[in-house]
């Protein structure tokens, strides 16, 4: 059974750091592409970072320079490091694997995506100003 779990999120005031954790089981995360989506009131589902087999990165414009993703394989862990956080960064953050066969999907809404590769439950990050 594959289990993607998140942990890390929470409440923090504007400019405040948080690290999500994604603790993945039944797949090793260096054997696909990695990624975070969130999502927050009234807003789309956002693709906001990827890290692929080869360790590159990418970066939503909104987070670019802000959020760092990586990954640890011996813990078989992927985390998002989130610095400078804004409270249009309030949102549900998920973890995901990309779906094998088409790869990132993307829509308006997270769980309309969720048959697409492997999520976690999701974590509530709060940033209030």
């Amino acid at each position: 059974e594959v289990r993607l779990v998140e942990s890390g999120g929470g409440s923090v005031q504007a400019g405040g750091s948080l690290r999500l954790s994604c603790t993945v089981s039944g797949f090793s995360v260096d054997d696909g592409d990695m990624g975070w989506f969130r999502q927050g009131p009234g807003n789309e589902c956002d693709l906001i970072s990827t890290i692929r087999i080869d360790g590159s990165e990418y970066y939503e414009d909104s987070v670019k320079g802000r959020f760092t993703i990586s990954q640890d394989n011996a813990k078989n862990t992927v985390y998002l490091q989130m610095n400078s956080l804004k409270p249009e960064d309030t949102a549900v953050y998920y973890c995901t694997a990309a779906d094998r066969a088409r790869g990132w999907v993307i829509g308006n809404d997270c769980d309309n995506l969720k048959e697409y590769g492997y999520w976690g439950q999701g974590t509530q990050v709060t940033v209030s100003s």
